[in-house]
């Protein structure tokens, strides 16, 4: 991957949208004078001129919090509650490392996890299930441990790494959560769930909180495994592969099932709040039908804001489970929240933001959804978004980088990765992450 996260000025012209991005870098992707050489091979634009979706309200009403530093993305989503707000981005990153983490995603396994960063380290869960920790200022390999069984040959996809007190927690493809030394990798406890796991887990106050792919939720103590009590969601047969997380704030933990179930569980024991359904009458295709919720379910300031697939994002009260408001928009991608402002990409590729409080549309930007338009193949899945230092960066599995203004949606820059990017990007003292399809972790600074 080549420099692409100059700051802008202030002052930048906006692009219109229907303009044809892709052929070259867009003011050094985000900013600077120098603009990037042609890519190679035919080019079309990153937009799509089909949308459903329509501005309510005007933007102008968007504010912001002011971008501020974070010193580590400990887990699935930044924090335990999954709202990591306006971070702050160097003026000019540039790439300073790439390495590989292993194995990537091919026709018998996939990539799962997310990369997280805590105690100056990146750690990653290859799709083999090996798990592994790199020096966040070089990309220096310090340790590498292999989480499968020793009586296992199979390789399975792990579902996800966090971090808390000093350990890393992986969970993986063969019903286990592995406890490792930060440090140095080595195993600290091993658990057993009974069924694969395929998305990370949470971890807060001492507790590790696992969601299995038979919709279960594990708590398990953090210092040696114990289980500490379990939740059982209604089984689903058809569901898309991998899993989300659950979100945990203060004595509350919110778990989205692959059936559609919402739940809040008090921490202490598991006891059951209220439960929800995500789904809607209408259902336009196979895929649509499927009532899974990916997307992490994301807690802010007393409210849960979750999306499932079949058209449903919803914001609830989180101390009774009351439905402030709710929208017929499906998606895959956890919802990013700041200030007033939730935005998202939705399944129709949409980027998008909505008033939090009242679920209006505020902008819509319609991005591409094939490679091949006029053949209408190569499905493209939009991940992200992240907000840092007011850009909203969303990556494709085209290949295609993207910064858009979170004031309007515009289109602030561009650039082409090697790979596909399948997992939303992170970002972590100011250092911006992206783990593509064929398992490179690359970082800009």
């Amino acid at each position: 991957m080549r420099s692409v996260f100059s700051r802008f000025a202030s002052a930048m012209v906006v692009l219109p949208l229907g303009l044809a991005l892709a052929g070259c870098g867009v003011d050094d992707w985000l900013g600077g004078d120098t603009p990037l050489p042609p890519l190679p091979g035919k080019r079309i634009s990153v937009l799509s001129q089909q949308g459903n979706l329509e501005p309510e309200v005007a933007a102008a009403s968007i504010l912001l919090t002011t971008p501020t530093p974070n010193d580590e993305w400990p887990q699935a989503g930044g924090y335990a509650n999954h709202a990591m707000y306006h971070m702050e981005m160097g003026a000019a990153p540039h790439q300073i490392w790439s390495v590989s983490i292993g194995e990537g995603s091919a026709k018998r396994t996939r990539l799962l996890a997310s990369p997280i960063e805590a105690m100056g380290k990146v750690f990653t869960l290859d799709a083999a299930g090996k798990a592994s920790a790199f020096d966040a200022t070089t990309g220096a390999l310090v340790w590498m441990v292999d989480t499968a069984p020793d009586d296992e040959d199979d390789e399975m996809p792990g579902g996800g790494v966090a971090f808390e007190g000093g350990a890393v927690f992986a969970t993986t493809g063969y019903g286990e959560v592995v406890a490792m030394q930060a440090d140095t990798g080595a195993i600290v406890w091993r658990k057993s769930v009974l069924a694969p796991v395929r998305s990370a887990p949470t971890v807060r106050n001492g507790k590790v909180f696992v969601q299995s792919a038979d919709n279960q939720l594990h708590a398990l103590s953090a210092e040696n495994g114990d289980v500490l009590w379990t939740h059982q969601g209604l089984p689903e047969n058809t569901t898309f592969l991998g899993g989300t997380s659950p979100a945990v704030d203060g004595d509350v933990v919110v778990v989205a099932y692959s059936s559609g179930e919402l739940f809040a569980l008090r921490t202490e024991g598991g006891n059951m709040l209220w439960q929800e359904q995500l789904s809607t009458i209408r259902r336009t295709d196979a895929a649509a039908a499927l009532t899974d919720i990916l997307a992490l379910p994301v807690i802010d300031r007393g409210r849960v804001y979750a999306i499932g697939n079949a058209d449903s994002l919803v914001a609830l009260d989180l101390n009774g489970g009351t439905r402030l408001w709710e929208r017929e928009i499906g998606g895959l991608q956890t919802p990013w929240v700041d200030g007033d402002t939730l935005f998202l990409v939705t399944n129709s590729n949409d980027a998008l933001a909505v008033e939090a409080s009242t679920g209006k549309v505020l902008w819509v930007t319609p991005l591409q959804i094939w490679e091949d338009e006029a053949g209408r193949k190569g499905r493209i899945q939009w991940v992200g978004p992240l907000l840092a230092s007011d850009r909203l960066i969303i990556a494709g599995s085209n290949g295609e980088l993207l910064a858009l203004s979170p004031y309007d949606g515009s289109i602030l820059g561009l650039d082409h990765s090697p790979d596909g990017v399948r997992l939303p990007p992170i970002l972590a003292n100011g250092i911006l992450y992206f783990l593509t399809v064929a398992g490179e972790l690359v970082a800009y600074r």
